[in-house]
């Protein structure tokens, strides 16, 4: 597997992220095209039209998902009603495939998961290298099923199979200088055009980062996939294995890990680096803070038809998981920290 050498994680440079003139330009692109702002929804045929402009892949064999072994967590059931696996598999924000949401499921298809390595390293005991067959047998997998809102104000739910982060975690020993947590993403441009073309891959200085802080991060609801809907992950979703944080913005369960480093200061992420403006460090959900552009006040939750006949519902404090996160936040400004 081809790996290009990334920016440290310890410190951000002024050239490493993304000019301003590149994301203005980004935004002038797409206006002039007449697809609105950034993220807004598209329909595939006039996104398929637009962005073999700039690179897009051509379709390639299929990616097989497997079967899972795994035991249901009735504690993470919802009485809610599933998102259909066509709309899961479908209806992705996955830019290093591409900005489009069908982009990612008609561009990763040759993506290739085996090898795989995940590092779990800094502030650490014991740091572990995870090869690809680690990654569902070194725990016990459980299905659990979540609640995904897009900063996008769309969201879905979704029954995932994986294992808590903290668990891995405790394995790797961290020690006591930690206090937050980073994750990075794969950076291999030949397989994710989106990284190869800045307009295609939405102006973001790859590789994608997200973090948390120790604390949330060791919270029993942070979860890494390896799987839904009983099957492995398609790449569209972030194959082999991504990080699932239901009370946060989708944007924060960053896919595809490479790397998951536990430091002694925050890390840089990936949307805040590009338009801090727009998105804050903690991304937590919340209904009372609007996006700078739209309110996240009410939601419109995917189901068997299309966007614009989903359900509108009103948007819960933390996603609907405020009784096990809100003690995470209480000497904490949620307007200011947003």
């Amino acid at each position: 597997m081809h790996f290009i050498k990334r920016p440290s994680w310890d410190t951000v440079k002024s050239s490493d992220i993304t000019p301003e003139s590149v994301f203005n330009d980004r935004r002038n692109i797409i206006k002039a095209l007449g697809l609105g702002a950034i993220g807004a929804s598209i329909p595939g045929q006039v996104q398929a039209g637009i962005f073999d402009l700039f690179g897009k892949s051509q379709p390639s064999t299929p990616f097989i998902t497997s079967p899972l072994a795994f035991t249901v967590n009735k504690g993470f059931e919802l009485s809610e009603a599933k998102t259909p696996f066509s709309k899961v598999s479908t209806h992705n924000n996955f830019y290093e495939f591409g900005t489009g949401k069908s982009d990612p499921v008609e561009n990763a298809q040759g993506f290739k998961v085996d090898p795989w390595s995940l590092v779990i390293d800094g502030e650490v005991d014991n740091p572990i290298t995870l090869g690809f067959e680690d990654l569902t047998k070194m725990m016990a997998l459980e299905e659990r099923t979540y609640r995904l809102r897009c900063v996008e104000a769309w969201s879905m739910v979704v029954p995932w199979v994986g294992f808590p982060l903290a668990a891995l975690l405790k394995k790797a020993g961290v020690n006591s200088r930690a206090k937050y947590v980073a994750f990075e993403t794969l950076f291999d441009p030949d397989q994710m055009p989106g990284q190869k073309s800045r307009l295609m891959g939405g102006g973001i200085h790859y590789p994608y980062v997200e973090g948390l802080t120790l604390a949330e991060a060791m919270n029993d609801l942070s979860f890494l996939a390896v799987g839904l809907y009983g099957k492995s992950l398609p790449p569209q979703n972030g194959a082999p294995i991504r990080l699932v944080v239901p009370w946060k913005y989708g944007f924060k369960s960053i896919k595809s890990l490479v790397r998951i480093r536990v430091m002694d200061k925050r890390p840089p992420t990936s949307w805040n680096q590009l338009a801090p403006q727009e998105y804050g460090f903690y991304a937590n959900v919340n209904p009372d803070v609007d996006h700078p552009r739209w309110s996240q006040a009410i939601e419109r939750r995917i189901g068997e038809g299309g966007l614009f006949s989903a359900t509108r519902i009103k948007t819960r404090p933390f996603n609907g998981y405020q009784e096990q996160v809100a003690d995470l936040y209480r000497d904490l400004d949620l307007r200011r920290n947003y």
